[in-house]
């Protein structure tokens, strides 16, 4: 059975089929590094709101020293 699938790569289509098993685990261990990536980008952005939040916090206690 052959799928239809392709992978875009700097512009170039690859069929999934034609690719070495190599360049295909290759490509799992890039899939899982984007998604580590993308979960790193979202704890960056919750550390980031609660960065500001306590900072506001700091801000509103010297304002009532």
């Amino acid at each position: 059975m052959t799928t239809d699938q392709t992978i875009s790569i700097d512009g170039v289509d690859y069929a999934i089929d034609s690719l070495s098993e190599n360049t295909k685990a290759q490509l799992i261990s890039l899939q899982a590094v984007d998604r580590r990536i993308a979960t790193a980008q979202e704890e960056l952005a919750i550390l980031q709101t609660a960065r500001i939040a306590y900072s506001n916090a700091v801000k509103q206690e010297l304002q009532t020293q």
